[in-house]
């Protein structure tokens, strides 16, 4: 006999998210994703100015700040036919890599470390190193006093939770520290940006921002802070709990999805298209076999998603978004969107399988990891060590355009949008591929698209009856008590969901099956 749990909204993620699942003989055996906000920002976008764009898509969400401008601007550059200068390229590259030295980070500590660790095991530390006493005395006053939040586990404990008081006291010590470096990357994005979130220097044909050495040197002491943080704190961490603790879920490979991956490819190296996350597509976790992508075979399904029946499988270069409230069968605001009629995991496992650079890879043969919960992490920890190391690279090229004056950072001669002009933008958020299309008449926008990551992680079923991403990586994960689902939680943060991103009214009904919505107190 199955029973059903509902998990309303899932915390610790960006949006709302309801995640339902089947639960038989303590695993799960069938998932529904349902993003449940409509937000609309296509049916906004329609009639403006298409320069409006970049600053009306940058407002979707301001976790992962810059990348819808990044990816609008890129739309923009393909339809007024604008030739992005090299200075121009590398200040977005730079803006943009101070967002994803921000968002990894964040997502490890802040939005799933709580579910591998016992807080209370801090309590038991009984070492020498002042910083962690401090930690101690800090959490145990909390608990104390009835107010141990944000750390605090809502679920119970389970056989994977970290208990050793060294290892969790060190990272509840670097919890509080990756805080600290995340307003420092946000600093490091506001002085080619001019602020963050929301920066205003990325539009058609590069970037408003004139560097000088005086940015240049203050943008360099910030990153050289950056990579020792993610060098010597954020992933060795990972690569302690992945190998470590948590060796076991990552070598059954649990969470892991269809097997198919797909990346569009991020930060351009020259005016050539060449990126340095390079953009490419896996099917049946083929990894000797890397196809080229090919947009033509993108199309999203509705068939249970909240839009009109008429306006499934449309490539986004045509896509329509109808609400559709009343629509029999349908679960979600999420679309369903599909690459040659496969379900594709987005995000840094997809680049890093697409990638597949040789020391991660050896670390992954080393252990016998499998592309699963666990994987996400080490590669979204990976990717940010290489992204850290490359920005010294373009930083120093920055540095000597200034020096010789010859730095140029906008294309300034289409600024102006054309009568009629069709465009699209591919680029990488940090939670997987970003993908904007413009439809331009009479130099307005007469329609507009996003696909973003969490909508191909998030998506519901398609046409075909297929499951998405995350559906797809819940079957089959352990739930050996349906009234403490902790490894559902862990599978789907793995992802790092933004539901804020991926649909744009609240669904008002509820099964009220063993359904969590966590806020309440502390489980002791």
């Amino acid at each position: 006999m199955s029973t059903k749990v509902v998990i309303d909204p899932v915390t610790r993620i960006e949006g709302h998210l309801r995640i339902e699942v089947e639960v038989e003989n303590g695993v799960v055996t069938d998932a529904r994703s349902a993003g449940t906000l409509f937000r609309g920002f296509e049916v906004l976008l329609q009639g403006k100015d298409p320069r409006d764009a970049s600053y009306v898509t940058d407002r979707v969400c301001g976790v992962c700040f810059g990348s819808h401008n990044w990816a609008s601007a890129l739309t923009l550059d393909d339809a007024y036919k604008a030739r992005v200068p090299d200075g121009g390229r590398l200040v977005r590259n730079l803006i943009l890599g101070a967002n994803w030295l921000h968002d990894h980070p964040l997502h490890f500590y802040h939005l799933s470390a709580l579910d591998y660790i016992d807080i209370m095991a801090v309590a038991k530390y009984q070492g020498k190193d002042p910083k962690l006493l401090a930690v101690k005395d800090k959490i145990v006053g909390l608990v104390q006093a009835g107010d141990p939040y944000p750390l605090a586990p809502y679920y119970k404990r389970d056989e994977f939770c970290v208990t050793d008081p060294d290892l969790v006291t060190t990272a509840v010590y670097h919890y509080l520290l990756a805080l600290e470096m995340q307003g420092k990357a946000k600093k490091m994005a506001a002085v080619f940006g001019g602020k963050t979130p929301f920066a205003s220097s990325i539009v058609v044909g590069g970037a408003t921002c004139l560097p000088d050495l005086q940015k240049i040197e203050d943008y360099e002491t910030l990153l050289k802070e950056q990579i020792d943080f993610v060098n010597n704190v954020y992933f060795p961490d990972v690569v302690t709990f992945g190998t470590g603790p948590l060796l076991p879920l990552a070598q059954a490979g649990v969470g892991t999805g269809p097997g198919n991956y797909l990346a569009y490819g991020a930060f351009g190296m020259d005016d050539k298209g060449t990126t340095f996350f390079p953009r490419g597509v896996i099917t049946n976790l083929d990894l000797a076999n890397v196809q080229p992508l090919d947009t033509g075979k993108i199309a999203e399904d509705v068939r249970y998603s909240w839009y009109k029946a008429a306006d499934t499988g449309l490539n986004p270069a045509r896509g329509k978004t109808e609400p559709d409230l009343e629509k029999a069968g349908a679960y979600s605001f999420v679309k369903a969107p599909r690459y040659q009629g496969l379900p594709m995991e987005v995000g840094p496992l997809a680049r890093m399988l697409v990638m597949q650079p040789p020391a991660l890879m050896d670390i992954v043969t080393k252990y016998k990891i499998k592309p699963g919960a666990v994987a996400r992490h080490a590669a979204r920890a990976f990717e940010t060590v290489i992204l850290a190391g490359q920005m010294t690279k373009w930083l120093e090229q920055l540095k000597e355009m200034v020096a010789a004056g010859t730095v140029r950072v906008q294309d300034t001669a289409h600024w102006e949008p054309p009568d009629t002009a069709t465009g699209n933008g591919l680029t990488e958020a940090p939670r997987g591929a970003l993908g904007h299309w413009i439809n331009i008449q009479g130099q307005k926008i007469a329609n507009y698209q996003l696909v973003v990551p969490s909508t191909w992680n998030l998506s519901p079923r398609d046409d075909k009856g297929q499951l998405g991403p995350v559906e797809h990586a819940l079957i089959g994960v352990p739930v050996p008590d349906t009234d403490n689902p902790l490894n559902v939680v862990r599978v789907v943060r793995s992802f790092d969901p933004c539901i804020a991103c991926a649909v744009h009214v609240i669904d008002p009904d509820s099964n009220r099956i063993r359904e969590f919505r966590v806020g309440g107190g502390p489980p002791w």
